[in-house]
């Protein structure tokens, strides 16, 4: 996955390809509605109040801001909330792609700023006047018992590196990505019947290795969720150690100070380990992950609650809330309301086709994000927040009020 993602050598996110919007392969929430970043953001405002407001030593840490859109919505709803606002010191954006750096500038910066150079990343200014900082990787964010951090992973997890395992009469063994034979066909490989039509055979495919591996020695031993399935004969898990070892870093961070917090976003089973998820997606439609290497977007169902069990396991002074469905979150939010003063705003501009044009892209964004109907988007993605130990309070979103 690493590899057909983020190889400098023609991984699908380091290419000049827009895989965002109805021109690419997928378009994720923030493209939807500016209201989905604006909940973020109210979210974030919510937190920070609760947690007593501090003046100064916010972060803002934002991982796989994909082009920008998030952040942009995000840091213009806090700009109405002043004393939040002039409290964030810099926002961090965590990006390995370099076309998608490029656009993030442009958008948070203004098509005319320049980044300047700084140790492992680099550094502008954005237009609501925060340093904005980019690095590769989350380890460069800097950490202390004094910072503020408010993380945002919205469709980050599901693209980190998995392994999958099928337990068997001998132990687990791991399943491996295997060449195919010339003449292997679909049926061979049990494709779809929604991926099979016009797509060529892929090249690869996952076959069970024939005796233990390293991983599969190591990693179904992490839990008691694995343990419990390894009797079964033909279970099968996947698992994220990366996923793993970024919680445990988010939980450290937040534990550390006492302060801050994670929101996470993203699909996956609410309370069951991911099963057989791998997945490619391409001009928005479901396709083998080994369709064409580095020109398909390749991701795999998170799995929450391994999320949740190591940030506790962690740190004795974090809490984890959720998973909740994402139209449940939203709801609680106010995005109802928030729509309603959309529409109103735009009924008094006047009558006209135009304006009934706009108030239908903002009511029908609303009904896309927070539908439940099938697997539409309220229900398959979930939210799930890292907070400090509270004493029990339930942040907003997940069953709690605003604290004044």
């Amino acid at each position: 996955m690493r590899q057909c993602l983020t190889s400098s050598s023609g991984g699908y996110y380091t290419t000049d390809r827009d895989p965002f919007g109805r021109r690419g392969d997928f378009i994720t929430s923030p493209e939807i509605s500016q209201m989905f970043g604006e909940m973020v953001g109210i979210w974030i405002v919510a937190e920070w109040m609760a947690q007593g407001g501090k003046e100064d030593g916010v972060q803002l840490v934002e991982l796989g801001p994909g082009r920008g859109t998030l952040m942009d919505d995000v840091l213009r709803t806090l700009g109405s909330f002043k004393p939040l606002s002039s409290a964030v010191e810099t926002v961090y954006l965590v990006e390995a792609s370099p076309p998608l750096r490029e656009a993030q500038r442009k958008l948070l910066c203004g098509p005319e700023s320049v980044f300047e150079p700084i140790e492992n990343g680099d550094k502008c200014t954005s237009k609501y006047g925060h340093p904005i900082i980019w690095y590769e990787d989350f380890r460069f964010v800097p950490s202390s018992s004094t910072t503020i951090p408010f993380i945002l992973a919205h469709e980050f997890f599901d693209a980190l590196p998995i392994h999958a395992f099928t337990s068997t009469s001998s132990g687990w063994r791991e399943l491996l990505v295997s060449h195919n034979p010339p003449t292997t066909t679909h049926l061979d490989l049990h494709t779809p019947r929604s991926q099979v039509l016009g797509a060529p055979v892929p090249e690869f495919s996952l076959t069970t290795a024939t005796a233990p591996t390293p991983y599969s020695a190591i990693l179904p031993e992490l839990s008691e969720r694995y343990k419990a399935l390894k009797k079964h004969a033909g279970s099968t898990i996947e698992i994220s150690p990366e996923a793993l070892t970024l919680v445990e870093s988010i939980a450290l961070r937040i534990g550390r100070s006492r302060s801050g917090a994670a929101l996470i976003i993203d699909y996956g089973p609410a309370d069951t380990i991911p099963v057989n998820s791998l997945r490619g997606i391409r001009a928005h439609r479901t396709v083998s992950p080994f369709l064409a290497p580095g020109e398909v977007d390749i991701s795999a169902d998170v799995d929450f609650m391994a999320l949740a069990e190591r940030a506790l396991k962690t740190s004795d002074a974090v809490e984890v809330h959720g998973p909740v469905e994402q139209g449940a979150f939203l709801g609680m939010l106010g995005m109802k309301e928030r729509m309603e003063v959309l529409v109103g705003a735009l009924e008094r501009e006047g009558g006209g086709a135009e304006t009934d044009k706009k108030k239908k892209v903002v009511e029908s964004g609303y009904r896309r994000l927070v539908e439940r109907s099938g697997g539409a988007m309220g229900k398959v993605y979930k939210a799930m927040a890292v907070v400090p130990e509270g004493g029990g309070r339930r942040p907003v979103g997940f069953g709690g009020g605003v604290v004044e």
